[in-house]
């Protein structure tokens, strides 16, 4: 099974899969939390999915209540926090763990991939971005304070693009 054939939930709890959420497109898959000090980050994400997703881009966000419960809300307080605060257009799945015994069939993938300095494993926070070609392979991991506008972000998405 490839990262694109994984069985994904969307927030509205309908069965997807990566591969229909990308059809394609390169994507950069982000664990999301309303009440972290890292949710301002939102705005940055949206501006990538503004700025590159004609291109053959978008961002994914998974909710996720792991990190000092930052994501308390049921999917519909979720989703309209996101759309009222930041202006959300891209896709959002069901909320899920990406570390320890129930991490997600996803997250268990993606965790393999290493970051910059060489280091794979579990999420160290909220926020923390991995980028996917449009063959659904990780080409690139951002830890939690890496922005989405840093330009070792940019620099890969365009690579991607």
């Amino acid at each position: 099974m490839t990262l694109n054939d994984i069985p994904l939930r969307t927030l509205a709890d309908a069965p997807t899969t990566l591969g229909e959420l990308t059809a394609g497109k390169a994507a950069l898959i982000v664990n999301v939390a309303s009440r972290c000090g890292l949710t301002p980050q939102y705005a940055g994400l949206v501006e990538l999915q503004r700025s590159y997703g004609p291109r053959g881009f978008t961002v994914i966000g998974m909710p996720c209540n792991q990190f000092a419960g930052q994501e308390p809300g049921t999917a519909e307080e979720i989703r309209q926090f996101c759309a009222a605060t930041y202006g959300v257009d891209f896709p959002l799945l069901a909320k899920a763990d990406v570390n320890g015994p129930d991490r997600h069939p996803l997250y268990e993938r993606l965790t393999q991939a290493p970051d910059a300095g060489g280091e794979a494993g579990d999420v160290q926070w909220n926020f923390e971005k991995f980028l996917v070609d449009r063959d659904g392979r990780v080409v690139a991991r951002f830890r939690p304070r890496t922005t989405p506008d840093d330009p070792a972000v940019i620099a890969a998405i365009e690579k991607l693009l």
